[in-house]
């Protein structure tokens, strides 16, 4: 099993008397994609600045792709990309601009900046932007640009603190394509968002509240532990009910009748569940599953926690 690319031990930062992150500890996997979440004065920020070295910590350790970010933060610094929650693309520069400017603080230069930006150009749809100032350009395209130019000298880690606010769901939607594709190619992301269904997207979630964690484990897990699952409901003709009845009765947490069929309540969707639904769709019948959402997981972490949502 591979090492955690991403490692912090009792990672706190305070200023004067206010703690803004204490004893943080998490790990997070090369490749994948890790969802830091939490309210707006959580400590989401606080804690990204200290992982990519623009914030000392108070206490603690942070180490990034085997780098003691505390003891050289400038030398992680080419290890990482970073897209804030305002896109830094320089106003008055066109993007092309933009795109020399940071490659020349990454030594990029000539046939290969050529080479990497026309992939990204590409990739990122960013062809009839690059003579636009950034001033000029839609939030969408701005957003898809940052990315870009976070991508560009090829870091193993990118650090996204808020990356989809402020524009439209469909923009969002394509951005999330974009991240997926990072982690796909084996880079590994650290996401912070108040867009909690963006979890979908996650391979990981961590909460945090009043810059303590108080929830870290997949989504599903935590579907799991804070949510009363998912509710099904099976359409099938009532002839059928009865036999779908005692099925049901073996793998589900609760099972109601409904005017066109039956519901049902499961804490996962594990084996036995769809094993029990295969057999009741080849029969006839129709599904329709709900899932927990994670908004309402959020609430009943933070109520676990002994936070009022």
């Amino acid at each position: 099993m591979s090492a955690p690319i991403i490692r912090t031990r009792g990672l706190t930062k305070r200023f004067g008397d206010f703690t803004a992150v204490a004893d943080l500890s998490i790990e997070v996997m090369p490749g994948t994609i890790f969802a830091f979440l939490g309210a707006n004065g959580s400590g989401k920020s606080t804690t990204i600045r200290m992982l990519i070295g623009l914030l000392r910590p108070s206490a603690g350790t942070v180490e990034v792709d085997g780098i003691d970010v505390i003891r050289r933060p400038r030398r992680v610094r080419d290890h990482i990309g970073y897209m804030g929650q305002k896109v830094s693309l320089y106003q008055g520069l066109t993007l092309r601009e933009n795109v020399e400017f940071y490659a020349g603080l990454y030594g990029l230069a000539g046939a290969e900046l050529e080479q990497r930006w026309g992939a990204l150009c590409e990739r990122f749809a960013l062809g009839e932007a690059e003579a636009e100032k950034p001033e000029d350009l839609p939030a969408g395209i701005r957003q898809r640009a940052g990315l870009a130019l976070a991508t560009l000298h090829r870091p193993r880690v990118l650090f996204l603190d808020e990356p989809t606010a402020g524009v439209d769901v469909r923009s969002r939607g394509l951005f999330w394509e974009l991240i997926q594709d990072e982690a796909d190619a084996g880079v590994t992301v650290f996401v912070t968002t108040h867009f909690l269904e963006e979890v979908e997207y996650c391979d990981w979630a961590a909460f945090i509240d009043a810059g303590r964690l108080v929830a870290n484990a997949e989504p599903e897990e935590l579907r799991q532990r804070y949510s009363d699952g998912y509710r099904i409901e099976v359409t099938l003709p009532p002839a059928a009910k009865e036999s779908a009845a005692r099925a049901l009765g073996a793998v589900a947490r609760e099972v109601a009748d409904i005017p066109r069929g039956l519901a049902i309540r499961v804490p996962a969707l594990d084996p036995p569940v769809l094993a029990a639904l295969d057999r009741l769709v080849a029969a006839g019948a129709r599904l329709d599953i709900k899932q927990p959402q994670m908004t309402d997981v959020f609430r009943r972490v933070l109520a676990a926690s002994g936070t009022a949502a």
